[in-house]
């Protein structure tokens, strides 16, 4: 159904509740504007959800409070534009123009955001769990209070970045052809990422003094629960869980990346529950980096038949721990630590 496209934008312009009424009654009807000029407009609450704005020119508007809920506004420029408390949820806004706007409050839930300019934007207290933020550009952002967790931030330029976000666990900084690996602060993201991809500052990995904790496992849905938990245990201990899942692309050596992780970490936790693949890159690991690893499996699994050997030759893998549930692997966990520390102690007296 087909709508006069300078009538619609007449009634935008001019009465943002009119048009919130022709909305409410033709909710039938497709609304693209794609391209238009609506820079400065007063669009405070306006309705425009699934709007179609690809390419609109927006900057300086007013868009507080706006219902923006699926809409198309991919290479919209926004800059300066405000979009406090707006819903985003499920936005399509590659490559837009965000810059000096303010996203405060707003909720970015399941946005795309791959490859946007956030240069000086303010992202204070907005929700951006799970969004696509890869390539993006963050110099100068706001993100005191923003919630970020679960976000994917392969290859983002952040610098400068203001404020503590409320939560920032669990960010993905591999792109879709690489096994995930997931790091819990943005800034840390970034360096991680530089790490593995450029040769002349992984000189700089031995004179870092790191709280992170390689965790190394296949976790299926099913051993997810005793990953959760177990992140969770290392971070109320101020450690940094970084985890390598191996879930491993075809034609792919990921030992190399494995042993940058962990020359990086204080000590490496290898769940060899389900190991297929981890035991041999515990088993090319070990030799060049002499870090302690703790391997742990659940209880019922077979042992590796080279594990022996392998800790004869290097005395910083330690004796597999075994336990029944996570419940179990939890409540010995200050153990482990103590066993850990006294192990890099030793590494350090050498």
């Amino acid at each position: 159904m087909q709508t006069d496209r300078d009538a619609l934008l007449d009634v935008l312009k001019t009465n943002v509740d009119d048009w919130n009424a022709w909305r409410a009654a033709n909710r039938d009807v497709g609304v693209d504007l794609a391209g238009a000029d609506l820079r400065d407009v007063h669009l405070a609450g306006a309705d425009l959800e699934g709007a179609v704005l690809q390419g609109a020119t927006l900057r300086g508007a007013n868009l507080t409070g706006a219902n923006l809920h699926d809409a198309d506004l991919r290479r919209a420029n926004l800059r300066n534009a405000v979009l406090a408390g707006a819903d985003l949820q499920g936005a399509q806004m590659y490559r837009a123009n965000l810059n000096r706007a303010s996203l405060r409050g707003a909720d970015l839930r399941g946005a795309d955001l791959y490859r946007v300019f956030l240069k000086r934007t303010d992202l204070t207290l907005a929700d951006l769990r799970g969004v696509d933020m890869r390539v993006s550009v963050l110099t100068e952002t706001r993100i005191d209070g923003a919630r970020l967790s679960g976000a994917r931030v392969y290859g983002i330029a952040a610098w400068g970045l203001q404020g503590r976000p409320a939560d920032q666990q669990d960010l993905v900084i591999t792109s879709d052809n690489e096994p995930v690996v997931t790091v819990d602060n943005l800034n840390v993201a970034q360096f991680i990422y530089l790490l593995l991809n450029n040769e002349e500052i992984r000189g700089v990995i031995d004179t870092i003094t790191s709280k992170v904790v390689l965790i190394l496992g296949r976790f299926t849905v099913e051993r997810k629960a005793v990953l959760d938990r177990l992140r969770d245990a290392f971070r109320q201990r101020d450690l940094s869980p970084v985890v390598f899942d191996f879930e491993i692309p075809q034609d792919r050596d990921i030992t190399e990346t494995v042993t940058l992780l962990a020359r990086m970490a204080r000590y490496v936790v290898a769940d060899l529950t389900d190991p297929r693949s981890i035991p041999q890159e515990i088993q090319a690991v070990a030799p060049d980096v002499a870090v302690p690893i703790q391997p742990i499996v659940l209880a019922g699994q077979e042992s590796w038949s080279m594990f022996s050997d392998l800790r004869r030759k290097y005395h910083w893998v330690l004796e597999p721990y075994t336990y029944r549930d996570a419940a179990h692997l939890l409540g010995s966990l200050d153990r482990l630590l103590g066993v850990l520390e006294a192990k890099r102690g030793e590494l350090s007296a050498r």
